[in-house]
């Protein structure tokens, strides 16, 4: 079930879209290994005209699986458009397909939550990889003694 809208339906006026694609039917490219998605793309639009244009606005939503980069645990990452816009344009060159009727914002949604997707994701903007943080690393060199330490006790001095 793709997002569609029937342009002969907006001479009455804005249509309200809501709903769901699932994932199988968005062609969803492989983005990253890193990120994995089998949830479906909410949305909740209202389509309108504007001149020779068609205006969709509303929200967007989809659930993505990712692997931190860091520490590689698997973690959710839910990308949230709440005010996506799109704007097509119904003639000249950069006119938007029309079959029977009907445009596809399919494809227009898809691509606008890609890009919301984190190129690095990251489980927490603290995650340290599962190694200790600088801090302590410090702590624990400090703690060590030297084994050059010995020789700070000799006494040198000429008699």
């Amino acid at each position: 079930m793709a997002i569609e809208v029937n342009i002969r339906h907006l001479e009455r006026g804005s249509v309200e879209l809501e709903g769901e694609v699932p994932f199988e039917e968005l062609e969803l490219p492989q983005v990253d290994e890193s990120i994995t998605c089998n949830s479906p793309l909410k949305y909740s639009l209202l389509v309108d005209t504007a001149g020779e244009s068609l205006i969709a606005r509303g929200r967007l939503e989809w659930l993505f699986e990712c692997e931190c980069v860091r520490c590689l645990k698997r973690f959710p990452f839910n990308v949230e458009l709440p005010d996506w816009i799109c704007h097509l344009e119904m003639e000249g060159e950069e006119a938007v397909a029309v079959k029977c009727d009907v445009v596809d914002l399919t494809p227009y949604a898809r691509e606008d939550t890609l890009l919301d997707l984190p190129q690095h994701p990251l489980c927490s903007d603290d995650c340290n990889g599962g190694q200790m943080a600088p801090e302590k690393v410090e702590e624990v060199e400090e703690e060590k003694s030297s084994p050059w330490g010995v020789l700070d006790n000799l006494n040198l001095d000429k008699e």
